[in-house]
């Protein structure tokens, strides 16, 4: 069902933008023979309907990643500056909850913990929604303040870090498919103690699985069935395993890609004073207002983001 559900979300849009385009093309063919006013006016609107439709399905097919139409898990750090860069970080989390309420995606605040005066010196976020991840991976980096700060009696301006991570988020149950198939099983008489009946018949099991090579045995029962009852428990414990570390390395090749939280890492600038612009250094975006972004327009900048850099990792 969620892979048809994920198909459905590719066919019925293409199917929508290409009747639809066939329904402009015989409007525009009309007006060839008899203009007409009315007519003309109402295919300027589709068409414009057209390009912001076709411009959302490019960017569904730039999020081709296996983690993309995942939940996203978001933490914010902020760096050097002590009551500054948390109030900065707080105003980033505010950013983010007010885009994914934009989108229509929930928002669940795993874990924060606030600053003494003001801000917050950790957050971690959950947003759950379609591609949710593959969107918000577009903001992992170092964010760049610059304003006047209100915590200065000197009403000097300020340069505060945050830190912005970005997980997909990966269901905690690993399901374990061990196909008959790819067990190969071994009979063997068992060694040790016992009696006759233990060291004179094939009760003791390997499994090999195949695919990765990992083996078990079991020779404790006398029977043959139970032996392989548990090297199965031992073989889907063992795999288990495997595939936890699989995740933890991979982890780890994320957790490499961060930067340090401070100046000449930031992958966006937020200028207050003595003008208003916000920047993204990776794609050249600017926007004036910047009120507009610090609550939740974020789009022009995953859109170019993920134009440039298309459906791969940041």
């Amino acid at each position: 069902m969620q892979e048809l559900k994920k198909l459905k979300g590719w066919v019925d849009p293409h199917d929508d933008l290409s009747q639809r385009l066939e329904g402009a093309l015989e409007m525009a063919r009309l007006l060839e023979g008899e203009p007409d006013e009315s007519m003309q006016r109402e295919l300027e609107r589709e068409a414009e309907v057209l390009g912001g439709g076709v411009e959302a399905f490019e960017l569904q097919a730039m999020l081709q990643g296996a983690d993309d139409t995942r939940d996203a898990l978001l933490t914010i750090h902020p760096g050097a500056g002590g009551t500054e860069s948390q109030d900065w970080a707080e105003m980033l989390m505010r950013m983010y909850v007010r885009w994914a309420e934009r989108h229509g995606f929930e928002v669940a605040v795993l874990d924060l913990l606030p600053g003494e005066e003001a801000g917050i010196k950790s957050v971690s976020i959950q947003i759950k929604g379609e591609y949710a991840y593959g969107y918000l991976k577009a903001e992992k980096g170092v964010h760049r303040l610059v304003r006047i700060s209100p915590y200065d009696s000197q009403a000097r301006r300020h340069t505060s870090f945050a830190s912005v991570f970005v997980y997909p988020d990966i269901d905690d149950t690993i399901e374990i498919d061990i196909r008959d198939e790819d067990i190969r099983m071994d009979v063997f008489r068992a060694s040790g103690a016992g009696g006759q009946h233990v060291n004179k018949t094939s009760s003791a099991v390997r499994l090999t699985h195949v695919p990765t090579n990992v083996v078990v045995s079991c020779q404790q029962e006398r029977s043959q069935t139970k032996n392989r009852a548990t090297a199965m428990k031992m073989l889907r414990a063992a795999l288990y395993q495997r595939k936890l570390e699989e995740q933890e390395a991979a982890r780890a090749v994320v957790e490499a890609t961060k930067t340090d939280n401070s100046w000449g890492n930031q992958i966006r600038s937020y200028v207050f004073q003595p003008y208003t612009m916000v920047n993204d250094h990776r794609t050249e975006v600017k926007v004036g207002d910047v009120q507009r972004v610090m609550d939740g327009d974020l789009d022009a900048f995953i859109q170019a983001y993920l134009k440039r850099f298309g459906g791969k990792a940041a």
